[in-house]
């Protein structure tokens, strides 16, 4: 059933991880506790969580618990955004949001809009999104703090279990020079988001110099794999992993200007 392997020390699993999909049926509604929800819902399904596991929660359930919603008929767009919309046959209304909820752009090309969220990230549109939501009335926005979001959750459901697990918000997002959506972590609790192996040796004696592992991210890729967008499955456990235990979040993923080469 499980591996295994030493959890939580730092080290990399090495045998058996599991990815345990989490159905849930009906909306989540604005106000709902989402914890309450996704454990009826992982019960249901005779699934039971079990210490060290790690509960990887897509964002759009989190910020529609959140209530994170904006209806786009009361969006106004600018003469700019309706300007571009037009020109792609896009929705001014989707892009003024994105815009709004931007401090930077980072690339307007064509039909494309990239821009740095206030979070930090970069990503399409500002994580502005219409799938999945009512058929195109509102548009759902990131969490304000999704790492806040992530820590809420955790606490709920270690309250409700009595048990320590992770947590881990995640998004999809595009990336530079490869094509295809992939998941990231947005949000991340009870866990380091990175594994340093920097002065470590290889098993050939090399001295590792610059290898950090963004563990969280993916986690959050495998999860992906279960909690697609038409799967009806906004969550899973992963089930085997030896992450490190400790607090963090995952703005630690977010690479500093100084060090960025491309910005």
């Amino acid at each position: 059933m499980g591996s295994r392997v030493a959890r939580h020390t730092g080290k990399r699993a090495a045998g058996e991880v599991r990815i345990l999909p989490i159905a849930v049926s009906g909306e989540i509604r604005a106000g709902e506790a989402l914890g309450a929800r996704l454990l009826a819902a992982s019960r249901s399904l005779g699934l039971r969580f079990q210490d060290g596991d790690i509960l990887v929660v897509k964002h759009k359930v989190v910020s529609k618990a959140e209530g994170a919603l904006v209806a786009l008929d009361e969006i106004r767009p600018s003469a700019a955004s309706r300007t571009w919309a037009r020109r792609f046959g896009l929705d001014p209304r989707v892009r003024e949001l994105a815009m709004r909820e931007s401090r930077r752009i980072v690339r307007r090309k064509r039909n494309v809009l990239i821009t740095e969220t206030k979070h930090g990230f970069v990503c399409a549109n500002s994580g502005v999104d219409v799938s999945n939501v009512d058929g195109g009335r509102h548009a759902v926005l990131l969490p304000v703090n999704p790492d806040r979001s992530a820590a809420r959750l955790r606490r709920e459901l270690k309250k409700e279990l009595g048990i320590d697990i992770a947590v881990i918000v995640s998004d999809s997002f595009g990336r530079p020079w490869r094509e295809g959506l992939t998941e990231v972590a947005i949000g991340v609790a009870g866990m380091r988001p990175l594994v340093d192996y920097r002065g470590r040796r290889d098993p050939h004696g090399y001295s590792l110099h610059s290898t950090v592992d963004a563990v969280a991210d993916e986690l959050a890729c495998a999860a992906g794999l279960v909690c697609s967008k038409l799967a009806g499955t906004p969550a899973c456990i992963i089930r085997g992993y030896g992450y490190r235990r400790g607090s963090g979040g995952a703005r630690e993923l977010i690479r500093s200007a100084q060090k960025d080469l491309f910005r």
